[in-house]
């Protein structure tokens, strides 16, 4: 929740009027590295989707970095949720590194809602021809937003020419065009 690239996203967003509802999974407030049981981090989900629902009337766009993102991904799969109008995943973690693979992404079949993934280049964990791919697969529901470059953090290397920042305004202005879609 306090990682760097968080909260500079989420004040990126916050300047193209999208708010965020940042959150921590229980095994990370509690200082531990091992996750928690993917059933609890999908209680989890599904508990900050239900606070953020509290919040106001306006469409309701979930996702996260990573594993957040894949952990809400498997919470709708399981159990849809009626007021969220979309996804969008921040480096959708497709296979463990050298395991390339896309069976971790079996289950967005299951999710009527458009979805974004916004993915590196040169992510270890989606290797950008199998996102390319899955993207196709899934049809006019999903929208794959590339970063040139861009590492599974969104880094880029020096001689690339563009530095974090600008590659924080690229996502920023690519998630905020394509939440556009849901008015608010």
């Amino acid at each position: 929740m306090r990682h760097e690239f968080l909260e500079q996203i989420s004040a990126h967003l916050a300047e193209r009027d999208i708010a965020t509802l940042r959150y921590q999974f229980p095994y990370m407030e509690a200082g531990r590295k091992r996750p928690d049981h993917e059933r609890i981090l999908k209680a989890t989900v599904r508990a900050v989707i239900a606070r953020a629902r509290r919040n106001g009337n306006l469409p309701l766009l979930v996702g996260g970095k990573s594993m957040g993102g894949r952990m809400t991904s498997l919470a709708l799969a399981e159990q849809p949720e009626p007021d969220v109008a979309g996804l969008a995943f921040l480096g959708f973690p497709l296979h463990r590194p050298g395991q390339v693979s896309d069976q971790r992404a079996d289950h967005l079949r299951q999710i009527k809602v458009p979805m974004m993934f916004v993915q590196g280049t040169r992510d270890s964990l989606a290797g950008i021809d199998l996102m390319r791919g899955l993207v196709t697969s899934l049809g006019r529901r999903s929208t794959l937003h590339i970063v040139d470059g861009g590492d599974h953090s969104f880094k880029v290397l020096k001689r690339s020419g563009r530095d974090q920042g600008e590659v924080l305004l690229e996502i920023a202005d690519a998630v905020a065009a394509w939440g556009a879609r849901f008015g608010g």
